[in-house]
């Protein structure tokens, strides 16, 4: 009997935790964005600095948050510095006066054995909307030099008109289509 006990110890002492908090890894995760340029390619952009946290429930995944904020003078759009230059202008995210956007979930619902729908206030240029993201989470475990890693791959459409960002609108397509790759350490 004391064996079973002691075994039924040990694996549940190996089993991962379900639940758990973790920090962004900004050098493993990716934001890119992308707008049709008059119907004829979409060009993609990306922010490079961005900070924030979420919280993980494979269990109870309507339990889960997510809280990010990037700022917005670290975009990188069309690996263009003169482009990189307007796109922080008033014209478009306006990054002197608004120097960040965030990300802050309200809703998380299960649609699938590994998806899910992550509602939240997605604030941009001062004005907050509700924007969804479809959300894969593809692993949670532990990673090289035993460090405990959770990752997800995202996607996500808002109008920017919404939010003020009209500048060559609609020639510059007003839907931007997100990309997000994302992984977390275990805090």
């Amino acid at each position: 009997m004391k064996k079973l006990f002691a075994t039924a110890a040990l694996l549940a002492a190996s089993i991962p935790a379900f639940a758990a908090d973790y920090k962004i890894d900004a050098s493993h995760t990716m934001v890119f964005f992308s707008v049709s340029h008059l119907g004829f390619s979409n060009s993609t952009g990306q922010f490079t600095d961005f900070d924030g946290s979420f919280s993980f429930d494979e269990k109870n995944i309507e339990k889960s948050k997510v809280d990010v904020t990037i700022k917005t003078d670290s975009i990188d759009f069309a690996n263009n510095p003169k482009w990189n230059e307007h796109m922080k202008s008033a014209d478009f995210f306006n990054a002197e006066k608004f120097p960040t956007a965030t990300f802050k979930s309200t809703k998380v619902t299960k649609t699938g054995d590994k998806t899910m729908d992550v509602t939240g206030d997605f604030t941009l240029l001062g004005t907050t909307k509700p924007v969804t993201l479809k959300v894969t989470f593809n692993k949670a475990g532990e990673a090289f030099g035993g460090k405990e890693k959770a990752g997800f791959s995202a996607t996500g459409v808002f109008d920017r008109t919404e939010f003020g960002m009209d500048t060559y609108a609609p020639g510059v397509s007003a839907e931007v289509d997100l990309r997000i790759e994302v992984e977390g350490d275990k805090l």
